[in-house]
């Protein structure tokens, strides 16, 4: 699964490792991932969402009900 969130869309970064030398060799700074689940009132369900930590704090401050149509909107199957 790639490192993406459902919520904000946050993807890896690239950049470069420098070393004590200063030789640079790519590397990539990715999103802090996490798999949560919340329960979805309006459908009786759970929901599983992948979501970055600005994402699930996102979700405590708007719902879980509109973080789940933002989710829809964006495209992504929940």
């Amino acid at each position: 699964m790639s490192a993406h969130c459902m919520l904000t869309g946050a993807r890896p970064g690239f950049g470069n490792r420098i070393s004590h030398s200063h030789r640079r060799t790519p590397r990539r700074f990715d999103p802090n991932i996490q798999s949560k689940r919340y329960w979805l009132p309006s459908e009786g369900r759970y929901v599983r969402l992948r979501l970055s930590a600005k994402g699930i704090r996102t979700v405590d401050a708007i719902g879980v009900e509109a973080a789940v149509a933002r989710v829809r909107a964006r495209g992504a199957r929940v």
